[in-house]
């Protein structure tokens, strides 16, 4: 049955590729078709369970007409059954979002399913990361009007998409923003920018019984729930200071253990940039920041706003194995970034130059204090530091050695509280290092060489249920071949080789032909966590085989 749906679901994606370019009335269709499908058995040493399924398949195509300034579109979707790792609840299949839109200078009009952001997202991002299963699109109308250069203003309402339902919770907003350097015409060409912008987001849902039953009480919960924020970007050649502070009212929820304190958010950003040279200060606080459409689902669906991580968003294996996810509960931190590109025919830049990045970053909990349960506040803030929640600091060197050789060199310091997974131990040190090594062959061929090392004193503790796989001392060793700009094969290994557990393995092999991928691998999968911007969910261990199918027409 399974192979059945796959064959398909390739036999619809050939037989709409082959109407490119035939248009409809005039118009122009477009498109795209993903398919992501698993196979896993059994592997008692890495925690990998059976698949009773045998295989698992994630499949979507959207399409998308344009005629003038109109145009719309649809999605199917297909999870039979999600892929390891995605919730449950996105079982099953059909249309899963359609929309008819209007775009001219000054207006837009959507209506359908859309995603929009305010400002930075604090009080309002509806959007999609098909690989951490997110989808928080609003179905409703969303408007926006541009009534002078420099001039933005949208207002939206809808309900959230949850998995193949809607949210109980009504969402609307409206939000404002102007390009003061653009609205002003002798502004215009200078050195100066400038651009301010306000928004307000308002949840209703209806109230219902939550309480402790047997004290006999309810909970007077808050019908209507607002979120408002201010934000402010000002420059001046090179340098830059943005900064944005947003608040929420009283918003008892599972999340917060139906407490009534008000929540907070602010950012700010200094930057400087010329050429060669870059560098960033980023502060951020949170406190009881969690805005969901429905004050009953706990984890990561249905979350009204987006708080990114001020982590560095790192791409090595090592590097990303134990990620930080915003505490949209509570958190304060800093992160200093700085990139320059040393000049060649120098002592230190050699004959090609050298890129130098160099970043660092800290996050703390809040110092408080419990004052009550269930109705109450629950908590007051200290003016002290809260627990180290992660820390890392970290130099990447990227210097070509030749015309056809590039060495990257990377060496980072993390220091990890398990305790933002739910684990209770001790912090996690770790160091760890990378030697990345591209060499272009020849104008068909190359060859990326990829050695990492990490060492922590992270232990294994069977009887105090201290079992993560990730614990102990890592090498890892990958070799990728790229031939021609069809083909590649990659070949890695992971190894926990002291007090860790598994060896992790995978082979891959990819095909590319104009708009369509293809990619095919076996090995095994470590349990850990997929982090995308500061929003992680659980990968499980897995052993099997896996394979995509990308295309666009």
């Amino acid at each position: 049955m399974k192979l059945k749906k796959l064959f398909m679901a390739v036999a619809a994606t050939v037989a709409v590729a082959s109407v490119h370019g035939q248009g409809i009335m005039g118009g122009n269709v477009t498109g795209n078709v993903q398919m992501d499908a698993q196979m896993s058995r059994a592997d008692s040493t890495i925690g990998a369970s059976d698949m009773v399924d045998k295989m698992r398949l994630n499949a979507r195509a959207d399409i998308l007409y344009t005629n003038g300034n109109f145009s719309g579109g649809l999605r199917f979707e297909m999870y039979q059954n999600p892929l390891l790792g995605f919730d449950a609840g996105w079982q099953g299949q059909g249309l899963a979002n359609y929309f008819v839109a209007y775009n001219a200078k000054r207006i837009s009009l959507t209506a359908g399913w859309f995603y929009e952001q305010f400002g930075s997202g604090m009080i309002l991002r509806a959007y999609e990361d098909r690989y951490l299963g997110l989808d928080n699109a609003l179905l409703g109308l969303n408007l926006t009007l541009r009534p002078i250069d420099g001039v933005t203003i949208k207002a939206l309402t809808g309900r959230q998409r949850h998995y193949w339902s809607l949210s109980t919770g009504l969402v609307r907003g409206v939000d404002g923003e102007v390009n003061i350097t653009e609205a002003v015409k002798p502004l215009q060409g200078g050195k100066l920018r400038a651009t301010v912008g306000a928004g307000f987001v308002s949840k209703y849902e209806e109230d219902e019984y939550i309480g402790a039953e047997q004290a006999g009480y309810r909970l007077n919960l808050p019908l209507n729930v607002g979120a408002a924020a201010v934000r402010a970007e000002l420059g001046w050649g090179g340098w830059s200071l943005r900064g944005e502070y947003a608040r929420k009212g009283q918003d008892p929820s599972v999340t917060n253990d139906y407490t009534y304190r008000e929540g907070e958010a602010m950012e700010a950003t200094l930057s400087y940039s010329q050429k060669g040279f870059s560098a960033s200060l980023q502060g951020k606080r949170v406190e009881n920041m969690a805005f969901k459409s429905e004050r009953v689902v706990p984890g990561q669906q249905l979350y009204i706003n987006y708080l990114p991580a001020i982590t560095r968003q790192h791409t090595y294996a090592f590097l990303t194995m134990y990620p930080y996810a915003t505490n949209v509960m509570g958190e304060e931190g800093l992160q200093g970034d700085v990139m320059w590109k040393v000049k060649k025919d120098t002592w230190l830049g050699g004959k090609y130059g050298m890129d130098v990045h160099v970043n660092s970053a800290v996050v703390c909990g809040l110092d408080t204090t419990k004052i009550g349960g269930a109705g109450t506040d629950g908590y007051k803030v200290n003016s002290g530091m809260g627990p180290l929640l992660y820390g890392d600091a970290s130099i990447e060197l990227g210097r070509k050695l030749s015309k056809q050789v590039k060495l990257t060199l990377v060496y980072a310091y993390q220091v990890f509280n398990p305790a933002v997974e739910g684990e209770a131990a001790d912090l996690f040190h770790n160091n760890i290092v990378v030697a990345d090594v591209a060499w272009k062959v020849n104008k068909k061929h190359s060859l990326r060489f990829e050695g990492e090392w990490m060492g922590s004193d992270s232990h294994r503790d069977v009887a105090a249920g201290h079992t993560d796989p990730r614990l102990g001392d890592w090498v890892m060793g990958l070799v990728e071949w790229n031939i021609g700009s069809k083909w590649f094969v990659s070949v890695s290994d992971q190894l926990a080789y002291n007090d860790g557990k598994g060896n992790y393995y995978n082979v891959s092999v990819g095909y590319t032909s104009g708009a369509t991928r293809l990619q095919a691998g076996y090995g095994k999968q470590r349990r850990g966590m997929l982090c995308i911007g500061g929003v992680c969910r659980e990968v499980p261990a897995s052993n099997g085989l896996t394979f995509s199918l990308t295309t666009s027409f």
